[in-house]
């Protein structure tokens, strides 16, 4: 059960820094500036001339490499918006350089990864929340709250899909050299759901994460669409992604005495998802309307709440979910892409 969503005390401010300066990191400007506590003091990247422009809009007091932004002392937490690839690294020196960090999903490309990304954080003694939008804020919360509830018992099976079709074949998304593919850029938000709705049933350690079978079509090297069946401790899974093909937004959840059905299950950037419908067995269905809020600034209020209290993990996204997550999406990527 997550704990009160209380916001964060706003006359302490959370001084942040953007790591990559690309279109997501954009989005997460627009959910700081919503957030009850972040402010955003640098902006940092590989090109000095990126950094600065984008500073430039976002009024940022300070520019440079990575390195010198980590170097800051007044800086409190780094969002991390790069290509996947760069994820583990630049993580980790955010931790040893004592800063909270909060990771665009997924953490990294592979498990043995995020183990390195969760071992720095362990020894730094400081938050690490992988961002996953659908975990933020009153949506996540009630889905949570039914979930745990004793209405409709125990959950027992998960489908779920995000997919649509890209405009081009060609970029970040089709470079297996930036880790791209279906998979990793929104496959793992059905990974994410199945995991939090698997833990909801009862602790899943590793070892009860099998991936039972998966299939997919390969575009110009990457998984351009994918589906996988996972077996997650006590429940079953079926995951769909595409970026060649729309697929609808929605996931289902068999429990054992009706349904949740999650009709917009991941929302959008800058707004949340607001509905969830349940239908008990023999039951009428009943609707759960709850407030849309900006999603990325849930997330970095999450941290903010974690700086504050002292906390390394995010209950939203415990680092048991993002260890059960990478598990999956390494056995699935693993078992569609060749080599």
């Amino acid at each position: 059960m997550t704990e009160p969503q209380t916001r964060p005390d706003p006359t302490q401010r959370t001084t942040w820094a953007i790591l990559g300066p690309g279109a997501i990191s954009r989005d997460f400007l627009a959910g700081l500036r919503a957030s009850a506590s972040g402010t955003l003091g640098a902006v940092g990247s590989s090109d000095r001339d990126r950094a600065a422009r984008f500073a430039d809009d976002a009024g940022a007091g300070f520019t440079g490499t990575y390195d010198e932004v980590l170097a800051r002392a007044d800086v409190d937490a780094v969002y991390i918006g790069t290509v996947h690839p760069l994820h583990a690294d630049l993580a980790i020196r955010a931790l040893e350089a004592g800063k909270a960090v909060l990771c665009e999903k997924p953490a990294a490309p592979t498990a043995p990864d995020v183990d390195r990304i969760l071992a720095a954080a362990e020894r730094a003694g400081r938050p690490f929340v992988e961002a996953y939008k659908n975990r933020f804020g009153p949506w996540a919360d009630e889905l949570r709250s039914v979930l745990s509830g004793a209405s409709l018992g125990a959950p027992r099976e998960v489908e779920a899909a995000f997919g649509f079709a890209a405009p081009e074949r060609s970029g970040r998304l089709f470079d297996p050299a930036l880790a791209g593919g279906a998979i990793l850029d929104v496959g793992c938000y059905p990974a994410s759901l199945a995991v939090e709705v698997a833990f909801a049933a009862g602790e899943v350690p590793l070892s009860a994460v099998a991936l039972q079978s998966a299939s997919g079509e390969i575009v110009s090297g990457v998984d351009g669409d994918a589906t996988a069946r996972v077996r997650l401790g006590q429940i079953d899974a079926v995951l769909r992604t595409s970026i060649v093909r729309d697929l609808t937004p929605a996931a289902v959840i068999r429990c054992e005495h009706g349904t949740i059905e999650l009709p917009d299950a991941w929302g959008e950037r800058d707004v949340s998802a607001t509905r969830i419908i349940l239908r008990p067995d023999g039951e009428e269905r009943r609707i759960i309307d709850v407030p849309a809020v900006q999603p990325m600034a849930a997330e970095a209020d999450a941290v903010s709440r974690a700086l504050a209290a002292g906390r390394r993990e995010a209950p939203e996204m415990p680092w048991a979910h993002t260890r059960a997550v990478a598990h999956v999406l390494t056995g699935w990527r693993s078992a569609v892409v060749p080599g």
